[in-house]
This record gives structure tokens, sequence and C-alpha cells, in this order.
């Protein structure tokens, strides 16, 4: 398995394309098993893509340090590095999107493009999950199910109920890429309060590169009017809202893609 030594951990990652860089970030409870197999394969066409498991999930190592967006942020840079990666495109998913504003932040000369693709900017400014969706989340995370229970809860309020019916085959093979290697309930906890600590909002302004934000009209996780303030505090950003999506953009994949592919190219 490919790992580089980052900070005092082994990070797990995987290469698909060739071209420019493209460095994906994972959301919470998240690995790379869980971005869409066929938005991997369109991308890499076009792009070095780059996914790997942030720390504490997957096949990276977790460590006693407190987890925090920045040391998140910390790790994918040193991830690059140690790829040999100078610079590249970043696009960074619910929790990976925070991480991405952090690393614009923390290191501009880092990132040429930056896209945040469902998620906010945190804080007191960001509208929070509906009540809907925390209670399945925290229903999925409160034990008592199988993995695989927990899994198919857990999904629920990132997708709607009508692609759920009818994309039974996708829906099953998500599933089970989820259930590869799972998050513990430990290194969630850890996430969650990484989250809960992070705000933006103030320090938008500062992010330079040029910024595409992907929103989904019908996303209960991360509600569609974050797409709308990270759009007006980052400099000439550009906001994209997908119609009939949740939180993974599943439901308008092909057009995802092809609007990724054109802000990059």
């Amino acid at each position: 398995m490919p790992k580089v030594k980052v900070d005092d951990i082994q990070m797990y990652y995987e290469v698909n394309g060739e071209g420019y860089p493209l460095v994906m970030i994972m959301g919470a409870g998240g690995n790379l098993d869980w971005w869409n197999p066929h938005m991997i394969e369109e991308l890499s066409k076009n792009f070095k893509v780059v996914t790997f498991d942030n720390r504490g999930t997957g096949r990276t190592d977790v460590s006693d340090k407190e987890f925090s967006v920045k040391l998140f942020a910390d790790d994918t840079v040193g991830l690059m590095n140690g790829l040999g990666i100078s610079q590249a495109s970043i696009l960074g998913w619910s929790m990976g999107g925070l991480i991405a504003q952090e690393l614009s932040l923390n290191y501009p000369e880092k990132v040429k493009k930056l896209i945040l693709y469902s998620t906010s900017c945190g804080g007191a400014k960001s509208v929070p999950m509906s009540q809907e969706a925390r209670a399945m989340l925290m229903h999925a995370s409160a034990g008592g199910m199988s993995a695989e229970e927990a899994v198919r809860m857990y999904i629920r309020p990132f997708l709607t109920s009508e692609f759920i019916d009818n994309n039974p085959d996708f829906v099953e093979l998500i599933v089970q890429r989820m259930l590869k290697v799972p998050t513990s309930p430990e290194v969630r906890m850890r996430q969650r309060r990484a989250i809960m600590s992070f705000d933006s909002y103030d320090k938008l302004p500062r992010i330079k590169a040029p910024t595409l934000i992907l929103s989904g009209k019908r996303d209960i996780t991360c509600p569609p009017e974050n797409g709308s303030i990270l759009a007006k505090a980052i400099p000439n950003a550009k906001l994209v809202f997908f119609e009939k999506s949740a939180h993974t953009l599943n439901e308008d994949m092909e057009e995802v893609i092809r609007t990724i592919t054109e802000f990059l190219l």
C-alpha cells in the first residue's frame, strides 16, 4: 500500500491519471473509498488525481495529537511535499472543504485553484444541518447496530430519498466501499470536535486562489445557504447550485464533473 511519512503518521494515498495535480480532501468519517469511482475515473482523464485517507481514517495512522482542521491541513501539505507536489488544485468535500479553506489560508503558494464542495465556513455565520440530518447521523453513531446498518443509516442524509430508491446498484456499491475500512467511533468524535472549533468567516477575504463553490439545493447536511455565504466572502468566487442534489452531489454527478473540469482547465 502506498504511504508517505507525514509528521508523526504514515498517510495512505492513491494517484490516478496524469496532468496537473488535483488533491481531493475527504469529509468527516470518510476515507478515499468514499469518493464516487466514476468521478475519480472521469477527472483522472485530465488531471493527476490524488486522494488519501485523513489522519485516523482508512489506512492512515492515528496518533494522540489533538485533532484540528489546521492539523488536517498541515497533514495534506505534508503529503503533497512527500509526493513532490509543489502546487495543486485543491478540492475539499464537507469537512474536507474546511481543510481546503485552512490550507488555502495558511499555504496560499500551494493552491492554484480551490474547489469547495458541499461545505461551509463553520462558526456562528454558518447555517447548521437540519434536525432531520442531525438525528439520522446521531442514530448511526449511537451503537446498537451492525456496521452495515450504521452505514446505511449514515448515508441517508447525504442522498435524496428518490436517488436512493432509483439507484439501488450504485447505493450498494457505495455502502460496500464505505464498509471496507470503517472509521472508529473515537475518530469520528475527535473529528466532530475539530469541526466544531473551526470558523473561517473573518479570514475568507484573504483567499486569493480562484475559487469554485459547489452546493446542492437539497442538501440537509450542509444547507445551500452556506454556499452563498462562502461566495459572498471569498473574492471573485464562482457559485454553482445543483438543483437535484443533496450533500454528495451524486444526483447531478455528470454536471458536477463537467463544471469542475471546465473550471480547472
